[in-house]
């Protein structure tokens, strides 16, 4: 669920804060009020640029309550990149209109501005052309997927051409359902998409997107430091050429739960730690190495290949390495992509 901060600066907006916290159940909302206009149940600010500031990098979404320019002189000393700017909604005090300032694409601004205005009966007024029109959005798609752009500026070369009426390409590893009138199996399509992890270009302009869902599972001895788990993963992803931008998730046997040096590496790469029993991990299916020596120890004889398998319901793409105590393996998620998904 995508963390957002709402931020108000007057008694409206304050109550109006209350309200979204207590029914947006779509969002995870902590609330910012300014010293004056606050209550028990949200946090106090002086100054709203500082607070963005301090906060900028933390949120998913930033939902400011008041004048769209004061929200604007707040964020832009911290404005960066489209795809790593935090999504930026502005609301009137008065909940009329629910304005997306940046990121509505691939950021979710567009989307928490609906939901939003869903909910508190008012106007979202989203401006980007190819919501407007109801044509495809490279940039939603993909947020909505979970697949990594690669190249932005082929990005905008494809949503440009889309509103110009061209039929877009797609050449896919992975099924695909509701495709839109904007896209074409067509492989003869000037501009198009390719969905892989391969190092393809199958039309003249195409936009590579890469699906974010390998899992890594990794075994290691009891008190492993981080760096020595570091080291043996970026080397053998590196070997396997597997990016770690694609990896969503560790997976790990329940007893490694409380692991320092693999909860610093999840820290590191913002990765969640999921954890199974032996039990689970022995009871999943697959063509796994076996170690009689590691099922002595933890009760299943593979830990990396099985956990990884497990939490990602997929199949192995990287068969267990080893180094120095400590084992890793990869699975892939299986992905159906859908055309209609929303980011919320």
């Amino acid at each position: 669920m995508m963390k957002a901060a709402v931020i108000s600066i007057s008694e409206k907006g304050r109550e109006l804060s209350l309200c979204i916290k207590k029914s947006a159940d779509f969002i995870g909302v902590e609330r910012f009020c300014l010293r004056s206009y606050s209550d028990f149940g949200s946090r106090c600010f002086e100054n709203i640029g500082g607070l963005v500031t301090d906060i900028w990098d933390r949120y998913d979404a930033l939902v400011f309550i008041c004048a769209s320019g004061i929200a604007v002189r707040a964020i832009a000393p911290h404005i960066s990149s489209k795809t790593t700017d935090p999504a930026v909604v502005v609301i009137d005090e008065d909940g009329r209109f629910v304005i997306p300032v940046l990121s509505g694409h691939i950021g979710g601004a567009n989307a928490i501005a609906v939901r939003l205005s869903e909910l508190i009966g008012a106007q979202a007024a989203v401006t980007t052309a190819t919501d407007i029109g109801g044509h495809f959005s490279p940039d939603s798609f993909a947020a909505a997927n979970g697949l990594i752009i690669t190249d932005m500026e082929a990005a905008k070369l494809v949503a440009s051409a889309v509103l110009n009426g061209e039929r877009i390409g797609i050449v896919s590893d992975y099924g695909f359902i509701n495709l839109p009138e904007d896209i074409t199996e067509d492989t003869s399509c000037k501009f198009g998409l390719y969905i892989g992890a391969e190092d393809k270009k199958p039309f003249s302009v195409t936009l590579r997107l890469v699906p974010k869902n390998v899992v890594l599972g990794i075994g290691c001895k009891r008190g492993t430091d981080f760096k020595t788990i570091d080291v043996l993963v970026r080397m053998a992803l590196h070997n396997a050429k597997i990016t770690m931008e694609r990896v969503e998730k560790i997976a790990t046997i329940d007893i490694k739960k409380d692991e320092q040096g693999l909860l610093q590496f999840c820290e590191k790469y913002g990765l969640e730690l999921l954890t199974y029993t032996a039990q689970e991990l022995m009871e999943t299916e697959g063509n796994f190495s076996s170690s009689l020596f590691v099922k002595k120890v933890t009760g299943v004889d593979n830990v990396c290949e099985r956990s990884a398998v497990k939490c990602s319901g997929g199949r192995l793409i990287l068969r267990k390495k080893a180094a120095n105590g400590v084992t890793v393996a990869a699975a892939d998620r299986p992905l159906i992509l859908d055309f209609e998904r929303k980011i919320l």
